[in-house]
């Protein structure tokens, strides 16, 4: 209940941080950053074998943001754990500046540069391979969007994990059921994904993608010896702002002054809310 406690209050201020990013930006990513945050905090906080020290050792654990349009919460989150000074997050999207709207090596932490979809997975693919021939512990991990599951470059490299048995890969899928140009369903229906990924020789398991209980249950190991994993996480676009949550518009949106207002207030109240339950 303590661990869960403290990663709560974590997204919740992340949540707010990354709504600070995105205003002083001027740009953003806002719906995807607020369904996939619990998922980063996740993975940094719990499960990535790596840290600012150990991002050059060649045994760290890899991780690849294939959405990479959804980098506000990355920069977040790296900032917090001390890859970068966060005063830096000041200069995203400012000219000059390495913190652009995808994810680019410039900035520290960053394993891959990515931004064109469905280019993140046959990344992780190959450095998978490649720890598999090296013998190397390391586990890579990649997430997607349910609506980059479009892109054909997926399939194929979902069909050479499973037949290189690379059980040291793990891709998430941040399913929040929206896309730029509306449902996933109506602009290209990708379900049944468990059976889909099952099909292609992948262990599945899909979990309420905010539940931190079950997202670390479903990362801490890999699913299935000798076969990729991929879970699939249920997700809210928008999540935690109640006025963009499932709202297509926030794909890519900046509040203005008073819907920035009402979003800190509500994160806030859910913040003194949970501070004011004995752990």
């Amino acid at each position: 209940m303590r661990e869960e406690r403290e990663l709560i209050l974590k997204s919740l201020r992340y949540r707010k941080e990354l709504l600070r990013v995105i205003k002083n930006a001027g740009a953003g990513h806002t719906g995807g950053d607020l369904s996939c945050i619990d998922i980063l905090n996740v993975l940094y906080n719990r499960i990535l074998r790596v840290s600012p020290k150990t991002f050059s050792d060649p045994n760290r654990d890899r991780y690849v943001q294939s959405k990479g349009h959804c980098v506000e919460a990355l920069y977040v989150v790296l900032a917090d754990r001390g890859f970068f000074p966060a005063e830096e997050l000041e200069t995203v999207c400012r000219h000059g500046s390495a913190f652009v709207g995808h994810p680019t090596r410039k900035v520290p932490g960053v394993e891959q540069n990515t931004g064109a979809l469905g280019h993140g997975l046959p990344l992780c693919t190959g450095m998978a391979i490649a720890g598999k021939l090296d013998g190397a512990p390391y586990r890579v991990f990649t997430l997607l969007g349910d609506g980059e599951l479009a892109e054909g470059s997926n399939w194929e490299a979902a069909m050479a994990a499973a037949h290189y048995g690379l059980d040291n890969l793990t891709a998430i899928v941040d399913c929040n059921t929206l896309q730029i140009s509306g449902h996933t369903a109506d602009v290209m229906n990708s379900e049944p994904l468990e059976a889909k990924w099952a099909s292609f020789g992948w262990a599945v398991r899909r979990v309420p993608g905010h539940d931190f209980g079950a997202l670390i249950g479903a990362l801490e190991h890999p699913l299935e010896k000798g076969k990729p994993s991929v879970v699939v996480a249920n997700t809210t676009k928008g999540k935690g702002i109640s006025f963009m949550e499932n709202v297509a518009k926030w794909h890519h949106g900046v509040p203005n002054d008073d819907e920035y207002a009402r979003a800190i207030a509500e994160l806030d109240a859910a913040i003194s809310a949970l501070e004011g339950v004995p752990a």
